[in-house]
């Protein structure tokens, strides 16, 4: 396709193939796994918010259904991409740590010098991870339970023989095989076992941390049917999957989502170009699906579209260059302090309108929207953008709904 657009056009495109905004790639109605095998990973960091991130796509569905689809084994959670913590459908995490681990691991390197982690530890820890999650005879039926949406604990009592355990679990075992978890020890550990497929994020331990926190799982146990791909298959999956739920997309954000070697990223492309249509934008070549290209012969509604993302949305997170979407001077608002640490926003027409939140204090809960969010908007909108708005809070708070 021989084709130019405007910055604006090109956030709609996105809205669309993201499925954030009703489009052809998205019918019938995705469920939570559908989306997040679109996806393909998705940003999970802030774990109440990727459970929005996924539920806003899938309109009707709640948290519970999210949940159910964690405690089902068809999603989890790891760190498959840049080091940071994604949910993906179970199936498609091996292979996207076959691609992407080896990098992780050994830029990470140093740092594990530094804890004093060696090659005998991480196969000490990862013999006592087996070990505590080794099932017991009645594991069969808590799993069970489990995947009905029950709960497999008692609140305080352990997870020991049931095939799962906490974070906590899992360092009081390390710490009593002699291997110290402080000072970020710990956490590097675990990481590095979920970066060897031995451990993954699976079910939601609805007892601790207000059921924002997971059970550890072995993953050859929990994901049932991993698909297996050679290398020049996985990268062409990988980016075909890309383009297709993130275009119009450059090679150059792609290649920063995903951190492959350029190398990589040319095998990939070369594979899937024929699949995927061109346009450009202020001289750059964006990569999409021929569907979401289709959409340019169509009105483009996006203009009317006002949406409650969570802060670290693929919507922002899934590209290195965000401009379609994120003003410049609206960037220091919403990434307060440039740590990284995106707050959760408020997208008009495509565009960050504001950022919001939950009313801390009597006073604040006064001027929240369908009683759970609470704008703070950079302008004005529209008498209509603002009905949209309370949709939109409306649909947010019939998710939460329990």
């Amino acid at each position: 396709m021989s084709a130019k657009l405007t910055p604006a056009t090109l956030a709609w495109l996105r809205l669309c193939a993201q499925w954030i905004l009703p489009s052809t790639s998205a019918s019938p109605a995705p469920g939570p796994a559908d989306v997040v095998r679109w996806l393909t990973a998705l940003q999970g960091q802030d774990f109440p918010g990727a459970l929005w991130s996924i539920g806003l796509r899938a309109p009707g569905t709640t948290r519970a259904d999210v949940e159910g689809a964690f405690n089902r084994g068809e999603i989890v959670r790891s760190w498959p991409l840049r080091g940071t913590l994604h949910v993906t459908a179970a199936e498609d995490l091996g292979w996207i740590l076959g691609l992407t681990a080896g990098r992780m691991v050994s830029g990470a390197a140093s740092r594990h010098r530094q804890l004093g982690i060696t090659t005998a530890d991480v196969g000490q820890v990862r013999d006592v991870a087996v070990a505590l999650l080794e099932p017991s005879a009645d594991a069969g039926e808590l799993a069970a339970e489990s995947a009905e949406g029950g709960d497999v604990r008692a609140s305080g009592s352990s997870t020991a023989g049931c095939g799962r355990a906490t974070r906590d679990e899992l360092f009081a075992a390390f710490e009593a095989a002699g291997q110290p978890v402080k000072g970020q020890r710990g956490i590097h550990l675990l990481w590095l076992l979920c970066q060897g497929g031995t451990l993954v994020q699976g079910p939601i331990n609805a007892v601790a941390g207000n059921g924002n926190t997971q059970f550890f799982v072995r993953a050859e146990e929990w994901i049932k049917n991993p698909r297996v791909l050679a290398r020049e298959q996985a990268l062409a999956e990988l980016a075909l999957r890309y383009f297709r739920s993130h275009g119009p997309a450059t090679v150059k954000d792609f290649q920063w989502w995903s951190k492959l070697p350029l190398k990589d990223i040319r095998t990939g492309m070369e594979h899937v170009m024929d699949q995927l249509e061109s346009i450009e934008c202020h001289g750059d070549t964006y990569w999409l699906a021929p569907e979401t290209a289709g959409l340019l012969a169509g009105a483009a509604p996006g203009a009317r579209s006002v949406v409650l993302l969570p802060g670290f949305d693929e919507y922002l997170l899934g590209y290195t260059d965000r401009s379609a979407a994120l003003a410049p001077h609206h960037a220091p608002l919403t990434v307060p302090g440039g740590n990284g640490m995106f707050k959760a926003t408020v997208v008009a027409g495509g565009r960050v309108a504001g950022t919001w939140r939950k009313a801390q204090g009597s006073a604040e809960k006064q001027r929240e929207v369908a009683g759970v969010v609470l704008p703070d908007l950079f302008g004005e909108l529209t008498p209509n953008q603002t009905k949209v708005l309370e949709r939109s809070a409306k649909a947010y708070a019939k998710f939460l709904a329990r």
